[in-house]
């Protein structure tokens, strides 16, 4: 499962003429189901986007990255996007076939939604139009964007080697 989190000082998504979600200050949540994801890999993400922290601490100390949505009393929009499983390493065309097919992600997108509402409030937690066109409007704060997966946990231990980038903006070693 794939999620990009953004910092928002408010966020909707309208379908048709009706807004069909909104929030104020929070993060809006871009989620995406493969075929393989798992009871597991939706706990994970849903762990993560309650509990990242992406907001400031707002005593005295002014402490960045100290505070999650949870802590802040803050709202969700979560939105899904199958667009997230788009293959673009041939062609021109996307592929979405690592997508889950959207009858079974319309569970496993339901599921987050009430995973979320088990960790948090539900009250907090707003969403988009499943399998509708939706225009989805932000104002990205900070701008802060994060991506998640729940294939990647694992900590990096060695870093990558540092790469170059030529003005003309070909990588150099």
């Amino acid at each position: 499962m794939r999620a990009v989190l953004q910092r928002v000082a408010q966020a909707s998504v309208t379908v048709g003429d009706r807004v069909v979600g909104a929030i104020g200050p929070g993060i809006c949540v871009l989620v995406g189901i493969c075929q393989e994801d798992t009871r597991e890999d939706m706990e994970y993400i849903a762990k993560k986007i309650i509990g990242m922290r992406v907001f400031d601490d707002d005593e005295s100390s002014g402490s960045m990255w100290k505070k999650s949505v949870q802590d802040k009393g803050l709202e969700i929009l979560c939105v899904s996007q199958f667009t997230l499983y788009g293959k673009t390493t041939k062609g021109m065309k996307p592929d979405f076939h690592q997508a889950m097919r959207s009858v079974e992600s319309r569970q496993v997108f339901d599921d987050l939604v009430v995973q979320l509402g088990k960790l948090y409030d539900p009250a907090k937690i707003a969403t988009g139009e499943f399998g509708a066109m939706m225009q989805v409007a932000l104002v990205n704060d900070g701008p802060v964007t994060l991506q998640l997966d729940s294939r990647n946990k694992a900590v990096c231990k060695k870093p990558a080697p540092p790469r170059l980038c030529t003005a003309a903006g070909a990588d150099a070693q």
